[in-house]
């Protein structure tokens, strides 16, 4: 064994001639030990948030997305979407339609994003999840075409889940000039109605402001013909969605973007990337305040060892030998409080993701009753070696200035 890892192992686990030293030990190591359960806990209630916002958006989201580079819509090629289809690896693809339009019910009036879509769409993803009412999915029925509102774009107009009256749909048109004696003749105009059910994503940006409707009406409502804002699609079950990504990226080319529900929603995961990033941070700095603790044990073992340092230099060792027996003693008290405080964390984390004990206390009105937690092994990886080379980095200069004084 490598003799100052062996002295050190001795020095560690040894009972020390004075017992405040072990007692410091004891307290470098349960210092280290939380301040990592803390960054695993952390780190894994992140993972479960994402978790939970990335599961609401693939209820109303696809998984993968194809949308022009430039302009808001494109007709789409015969060829590519045959091509596309025929993928294995691809199970539902639809077209989407989708732009700003006024609303009105009654005396309310709103702005709300117009969503035309065809009957896949339920089946494109887990639309039918968020759908609440006695109500079911429609688009037409041959003589109205029908709106499925969000939540909160139900309550803006006031309309109630089942409206009675038709919804009233404003869309500028596209050519012409704006006739300022008679500025509704501007508008294209066009009426939806109810089939008794809403949607909630728990997303605001979805239950404020959308309606799904049928493709065909927002087309003419808008004065398209054959153009779409994207085409969706949904992967076969264990498809590799990287794997596929790459595949529509060769077929539809450079003038189209594929992107997936993390670019999708690029703006909601960099906020939660950038949370967890500065609460990391914040977290490695707590692991060198407690690596302080560790300097001083250091210190109490340098006084308590340091006849036993003169015998071990008598026999032949060097100064740099005794550095690295207080180094190797420290990085066995931060190995000692790394592993135990991941292992604590990662089974208080399992505890709360299959008991929930921590609840919110809000009677369930958030998408999650507890708070959601996810244990990542990469994060436990980058927390282990974070606080090891956190503690070795903390000590280094400190351990080899008191070996220096002290043995002197």
């Amino acid at each position: 064994m490598f003799f100052p890892l062996y002295i050190a192992r001795r020095y560690t686990f040894s009972k020390k001639k004075h017992n405040a030293i072990n007692i410091i030990s004891a307290i470098s190591i349960c210092g280290l030990a939380f301040a990592t359960m803390a960054m695993v806990m952390t780190m894994s209630i992140f993972n479960g948030f994402s978790d939970i916002i990335e599961s609401s958006f693939t209820n109303f989201d696809p998984q993968l997305k194809i949308v022009a580079r430039q302009g808001k819509v494109f007709t789409p090629d015969s060829s590519a979407l045959s091509a596309i289809s025929g993928l294995p690896d691809v199970a539902v693809m639809t077209q989407t339609l989708q732009d700003n339009v006024m609303v009105k019910y009654k005396d309310k009036q709103a702005i709300a994003t117009l969503k035309g879509v065809d009957s896949t769409f339920v089946s494109l993803a887990s639309f039918g999840q968020i759908l609440y009412g006695n109500g079911r999915f429609m688009l037409d029925d041959g003589v109205v075409q029908y709106a499925t509102m969000g939540i909160g774009l139900v309550k803006q107009l006031n309309c109630g889940i089942k409206f009675l009256d038709a919804l009233e749909v404003y869309a500028p048109k596209r050519k012409g000039r704006v006739n300022m004696a008679n500025p509704a003749a501007s508008f294209n105009h066009g009426y939806l109605y109810s089939p008794g059910s809403v949607f909630i994503v728990g997303q605001p940006q979805y239950d404020e402001s959308f309606i799904i409707t049928d493709l065909d009406f927002v087309r003419h409502l808008m004065g398209y013909t054959g153009e779409v804002s994207a085409i969706e699609l949904r992967a076969a079950p264990g498809a590799d969605i990287g794997l596929l990504k790459a595949k529509i990226r060769d077929i539809v080319g450079d003038r189209f973007a594929v992107l997936d529900i993390y670019e999708q929603q690029s703006d909601v995961f960099k906020v939660i990337n950038i949370e967890k990033l500065i609460s990391f941070i914040f977290l490695a700095l707590i692991v060198i305040i407690a690596a302080l603790n560790v300097i001083g044990s250091i210190a109490m073992l340098i006084i308590d060892k340091r006849d036993d340092l003169k015998t071990i230099r008598c026999l032949g060792a060097q100064r740099r030998d005794i550095v690295r027996i207080f180094l190797m003693d420290g990085w066995l008290i931060s190995l000692l409080g790394a592993v135990s405080g991941i292992a604590l964390g990662i089974v208080l984390c399992l505890v709360q993701q299959h008991f929930g004990i921590i609840s919110f206390g809000d009677g369930g009105t958030f998408m999650a009753e507890a708070y959601p937690v996810r244990v990542s092994p990469g994060d436990v990886g980058i927390i282990f070696v974070t606080v090891i080379v956190a503690v070795m980095l903390t000590i280094w200069l400190p351990t080899r200035y008191l070996c220096r004084r002290l043995l002197d």
